[in-house]
């Protein structure tokens, strides 16, 4: 079993930045990709972000320029760095990882997802 541990939201003023943390733990052999979702009031959950271990990135057009998602492989860990941030940024983001599990000699891949953390932009 894997956990998912998301940290960072909260509330911000238009043009603001905050930094998304999240800590996957458990029964890893590796990870490949690991990224973030977000989900506004009403709307279908959007992809934001995504990085694979080598380092490469894709983000929605929405963020680019303004979001930088990195990791840290030995920590199993990512990160959603948010910039100038506006309203319609507001919703819950969730973070997923792509983990490859070892049993014996079978390699299984499973996908995990964290709990969801709360980003609103407002004055």
């Amino acid at each position: 079993q894997v956990h998912l541990v998301e940290s960072g939201g909260g509330l911000v003023q238009p043009g603001g930045s905050l930094r998304l943390s999240c800590a996957a733990s458990g029964s890893i052999f590796s990870i490949n990709a690991m990224g973030w979702y977000r989900q506004a009031p009403g709307k279908e959950r959007e992809l934001v972000a995504r990085i694979i271990p080598g380092g490469s990135t894709n983000y929605a057009d929405s963020v680019k320029g303004r979001f930088t998602i990195s990791r840290d492989n030995a920590k199993n860990t990512t990160y959603l760095e948010m910039n100038s941030l506006k309203p319609e940024d507001t919703g819950v983001y969730y973070c997923y990882a792509s983990v490859l599990h070892m049993y014996g000699s079978n390699y299984v891949p499973n996908l995990y997802w964290g709990q969801g953390t709360q980003v609103t932009v407002s004055a």
